[in-house]
């Protein structure tokens, strides 16, 4: 691939990854949960749907969900309501998710599959994340030269761009947990925590 063209590609991603958005907001939210560690596990299933989103918006799979809106909506409408209710657990200090007011613990029962599920969701349900990734690959990618070794680089350069932001987002959210804690304040942990999942339930549903 062309130096000058990751030249542009790099920032011009790595600016777009940096944006408060779903995943991020969701990142934040569990690094202050459920711990930086364990967010691990949803950033993974999040980095399995990026690579999807991104592989299929060059191939030209994506122009299958504007046949096909139906099934593309319920999707991310019960995706939403998940969000949403993992979110009114967080503010009821109740769910797996939750910073225990008693004990002041992270709960650790949540399953590494449940963690990547919520990851992977918010990233393919995301409409203008496919609406992004068709706008902005197709123009990086050389009509002249193979598409598989193209597609490789692109696909590494933006997972590892995500995943560094992801972990960003994680750790702000852990250091915000830790002043909560040095306070007091543990219902405020699940609150705010609550309030950002319930956000990004309504933005998955909406946008």
């Amino acid at each position: 691939m062309n130096t000058s063209i990751l030249t542009v590609f790099i920032p011009t991603f790595l600016f777009v990854s940096l944006t408060p958005g779903m995943c991020m907001t969701l990142s934040l939210s569990m690094g202050m949960t459920i711990g930086f560690r364990r967010t691990f596990w949803m950033m993974y299933g999040e980095l399995v749907g990026v690579g999807l989103v991104a592989g299929a918006s060059v191939i030209g799979v994506a122009a299958l969900t504007l046949r096909f809106p139906e099934i593309f909506l319920l999707f991310k409408i019960l995706g939403g309501l998940y969000l949403g209710f993992l979110g009114i657990q967080l503010w009821q200090s109740r769910g797996k998710m939750a910073v225990n007011p008693e004990s002041v613990e992270i709960r650790p029962n949540i399953a590494p599959r449940q963690l990547a599920a919520q990851g992977f969701i918010t990233a393919v349900a995301n409409p203008k994340g496919w609406a992004f990734f068709v706008a902005l690959l197709p123009p990086f990618v050389d009509a002249s030269r193979p598409l598989p070794t193209q597609l490789t680089m692109l696909l590494s350069i933006i997972l590892a761009i995500e995943f560094a932001s992801l972990m960003l987002y994680a750790g702000g959210g852990k250091t915000l947990n830790h002043f909560l804690m040095k306070k007091g304040n543990v219902r405020t942990i699940n609150n705010i925590a609550g309030t950002l999942m319930v956000g990004v339930g309504i933005g998955l549903m909406l946008v």
